[in-house]
């Protein structure tokens, strides 16, 4: 998959799994992690799907509505490359924090639902549910934080209810942290992002 990594400087800190939002690029969410936690190693990762030239993690029949077919397939594709990418690297496998906005935290969302320890815990800016009627894995103590947005027309709050439902069914530790906005990433959100994320892994 295409990809970029950057060596932290605290071998310590969670690696930050950088998912853009449709037609993005591995570099749009670099500025987060730099926020987030400076001294982390960063993986960030291009969608392997083209929807009109623009980059996503799989496919979709309308907006809202996933190809689930193509979100396991793509979700088996990204465990195994952060499997590999974490042999040709040299970091922990097992201590990858991802952020993840729109498609990239509905991906993040997958892998959460699809493979036990597939990551340690997770930021997701505006998820949906990514595949309803499977058993999640034991996620026991996984925390996760949601950036929602009390007036998205793409990720409605009761979305948001039932993935926070879901996770925390799983044993997941969520936090839900709701913006009186839409469907974009506001810097007030990405501020309380970074505050749990110092309260969860320092």
């Amino acid at each position: 998959m295409k990809h970029l990594f950057k060596q932290g400087t605290d071998e310590k800190a969670p690696v930050l799994l950088l998912l853009h939002g449709t037609g993005g690029t591995e570099r749009d969410l670099l500025p987060l992690a730099d926020r987030i936690s400076p001294a982390s190693s960063v993986l960030s990762v291009r969608g392997n799907v083209l929807e009109n030239g623009m980059p996503r993690y799989f496919r979709r029949l309308a907006e809202g509505v996933f190809d689930i077919e193509d979100l396991k397939f793509r979700t088996k594709e990204l465990q195994e490359f952060l499997n590999s990418a974490a042999e040709e690297y040299g970091f922990d496998r097992g201590n990858i924090v991802a952020i993840g906005y729109s498609n990239g935290a509905n991906i993040a969302g997958s892998l959460l639902f699809h493979y036990k320890a597939s990551l340690k815990g997770a930021i997701l800016h505006h998820p949906m549910v990514p595949v309803r009627g499977v058993e999640l894995p034991d996620l026991t103590g996984v925390p996760c934080f949601i950036g929602a947005g009390s007036n998205d027309p793409l990720c409605t709050p009761e979305e948001t209810e039932e993935l926070d439902k879901l996770l925390s069914g799983a044993g997941a530790a969520v936090k839900v942290h709701w913006e009186p906005h839409g469907h974009q990433l506001t810097g007030s959100e990405v501020a309380a992002a970074e505050a749990w994320f110092n309260e969860t892994f320092r």
